[in-house]
């Protein structure tokens, strides 16, 4: 079994110039495939790009990041919705609530929240979540839809146990990131607590580095940093853990149960 990055951004400029380097290197480690999240209208073609230049390692999704959320969303969820049958996407990401930077479209952010959960039921896809000082308005929104079988991953989780339980009720699974790895985080007891088969390891490359490389480019390589914090937790052997997310991942975004 190898290790998943099951949110990484590695279309984006900051990579342009050593991705193949940067891939390499992540395999290496042991980690093989990367699955690329979208973030609006203009890094689908760059996402797709990359997707199609290492079709066995990166694998695209299609969404509206709600920081990507303004006065043209319609417009845009119409290009993006467009584009689904085209292409051979993994999942509906990353889409939901982002209330940290600005709140003056909350009400549209829940608008293209709620329209793209109902794409992943329309098309029969996992979701993305993308969730910054805005759970509860995110829980209240997936309760609607408990019923609709869905499934997917709350990107970044960073939140109390509590709403780790709430998530896992909701029969949704955790992404936990280089966030862990910070001094003052407290998602380490979250993690304690937390069955192993309830989470998903990411980077957020290039985003959220783990220490001792905070503040630096996040990269591929660096999810082994995560892994060996989540052992080092919860006292098992890195093939112990590489072996459950290697399932649940597969479970969540490629239909396979081994």
């Amino acid at each position: 079994m190898f290790l998943i990055d099951t949110h990484t951004h590695l279309y984006l400029d900051e990579f342009k110039h050593d991705i193949d380097e940067l891939i390499e290197k992540a395999k290496k480690k042991n980690i093989q495939k990367f699955l690329l999240p979208n973030i609006d209208t203009k890094t689908i073609q760059p996402l797709l790009d990359l997707s199609k230049l290492y079709p066995k390692n990166c694998y695209p999704m299609i969404g509206l990041h709600p920081c990507s959320v303004d006065q043209d969303f319609l417009d845009n969820l119409k290009t993006l919705e467009s584009k689904i049958n085209e292409n051979n996407f993994i999942a509906i990401g990353e889409i939901g609530i982002d209330l940290h930077w600005d709140k003056t479209y909350l009400k549209e952010q829940k608008k293209a929240f709620e329209t793209q959960i109902n794409w992943a039921i329309k098309y029969n896809l996992p979701i993305v979540i993308h969730s910054r000082k805005s759970f509860d308005e995110i829980y209240q929104i997936l309760k609607k839809y408990q019923d609709q079988s869905l499934k997917g991953v709350f990107h970044c989780f960073n939140g109390t146990i509590e709403e780790a339980q709430k998530i896992i009720d909701l029969g949704l699974l955790l992404g936990i990131g280089g966030v862990l790895t910070f001094k003052n985080s407290n998602l380490d007891q979250v993690v304690e607590k937390v069955s192993i088969k309830h989470i998903l390891i990411e980077t957020d490359a290039p985003y959220l580095s783990p220490m001792p490389y905070r503040g630096k480019r996040n990269q591929p390589e660096f999810l082994s940093i995560i892994a060996n914090k989540i052992c080092e937790i919860k006292n098992i052997s890195i093939s112990e853990l590489t072996n459950n997310l290697y399932l649940n991942t597969n479970s969540i975004f490629f239909n396979e149960k081994s």
